[in-house]
């Protein structure tokens, strides 16, 4: 998720920060058998917090924040910090973010970042100071191509998410003419390019801008060319702006779109009846099925449904988490440590078992198709693979 290709390295080259953390003894049920874990580490969570695209971000770290406040309860004499870098969303701020991660030798490890735009930036400085992400939600397939020796997504990327929404436009829409809008962002764009592979040549295609609020003119051309689906690729806050637009104007179709618009928000921005109907896919399964005590513990300690990608960002913190307890101490050995992961996440119930490149296990990517129904995005089908 989230756009622009200004690659900044912040003008000063970072070598590998490797360190040795304090150390102390696990307690007597721990999975390192008995070695020392590490302790007073910092555990970073990168992505939006405030701004146009929190409504995703907080669920993905509270997710984060479930599982170490879990795992300090359970090692009071080993404590693991969460650290906080609220990115808006937006890669304008991440290289600066990026800088002061780095820049702290107790973060040993990256929960994020959420966007495929702030990634584009801000791991390039992750990967020269060594230190580790995991990323529950940036899609971009072009991110495990940078040779990053950090890189690690624990989702399918658009590869996956886009041919299976342009499926369910042919398969179960049965549409005949689809318009594509895109925001220009990384994930936006190259989202709606997946879906185009599929559906064939669109009714019409247009882009916007992020931010952008009157969308007067693409309306006039989506409502012209017949379409009865709109796919539109980027983020919830200008998908409900253009919806209602759209709807205002006596648009009768369904809009399609991604992850990036598969929260609550959405329906917030669109109005409840704009929103209805809304078709949002997922690299992801439905909170429902989370496994385990997560959807209990995260409402107990939030007083709210998890969202999409919190169960993620969940499991994907205990990794590193299981890191720390077994040593781990330093941003190369938790590295190495994911590297060669093969376990079940517990809220999830995926096999996390990363590729060379740092792509998850193709046999574990699934999609989702959700509707908005009645003012919930509820799930509908998970969609085929071809």
């Amino acid at each position: 998720m989230r756009q622009k290709l200004a690659r900044v390295l912040g003008g000063v080259a970072i070598g590998a920060l490797v360190f040795s953390g304090a150390a102390c003894k696990a307690d007597s049920g721990s999975e390192a058998g008995g070695s020392k874990a590490a302790c007073d580490l910092k555990i970073g969570f990168f992505g939006a917090l405030t701004g146009d695209a929190a409504g995703l971000g907080i669920h993905m770290r509270n997710g984060t924040q479930l599982a170490i406040e879990q795992y300090n309860k359970e090692n009071k004499d080993c404590q693991v910090k969460l650290e906080q870098y609220d990115s808006q969303g937006d890669p304008a701020k991440a290289p600066a973010l990026a800088q002061q991660a780095v820049g702290d030798s107790k973060v040993v490890g990256i929960v994020g970042p959420g966007f495929s735009g702030e990634s584009e930036v801000a791991d390039p400085i992750f990967d020269a100071a060594g230190l580790p992400t995991i990323t529950p939600s940036a899609t971009r397939p072009s991110l495990s191509t940078k040779n990053w020796k950090v890189f690690h997504r624990g989702v399918g990327n658009d590869t996956s998410q886009g041919p299976a929404a342009g499926r369910y436009i042919k398969d179960v829409l049965k549409a005949e003419k689809v318009y594509v809008v895109d925001d220009q962002s990384a994930y936006g764009a190259g989202l709606a390019d997946e879906v185009k592979k599929v559906i064939g040549t669109p009714a019409g295609y247009d882009k916007i801008q992020v931010k952008q609020t009157n969308f007067s003119a693409v309306v006039t051309k989506i409502t012209s060319s017949g379409a009865s689906v709109l796919f539109f690729g980027g983020y919830y806050t200008e998908a409900g702006l253009l919806l209602k637009q759209l709807k205002g104007a006596g648009w009768k179709g369904t809009m399609v779109a991604g992850d990036g618009v598969n929260d609550s928000n959405f329906i917030k921005v669109a109005g409840q009846q704009v929103a209805e109907g809304t078709v949002l896919t997922c690299p992801c399964a439905p909170a429902t099925k989370a496994k385990g005590t997560f959807p209990a513990d995260y409402k107990t300690a939030f007083n709210v449904d998890p969202g999409t990608y919190a169960d993620v960002s969940y499991d994907v913190t205990k990794i590193m988490l299981e890191g720390i307890k077994a040593g781990k101490s330093s941003r190369a050995d938790l590295n190495a440590f994911i590297n060669s992961y093969n376990g079940t996440g517990a809220a999830t119930g995926v096999t996390y078992k990363f590729e060379s490149n740092g792509e998850l296990d193709p046999a574990q990517v699934i999609v989702w198709a959700f509707k908005v129904n009645a003012g919930q995005v509820v799930p509908d089908i998970e969609i085929p693979k071809a």
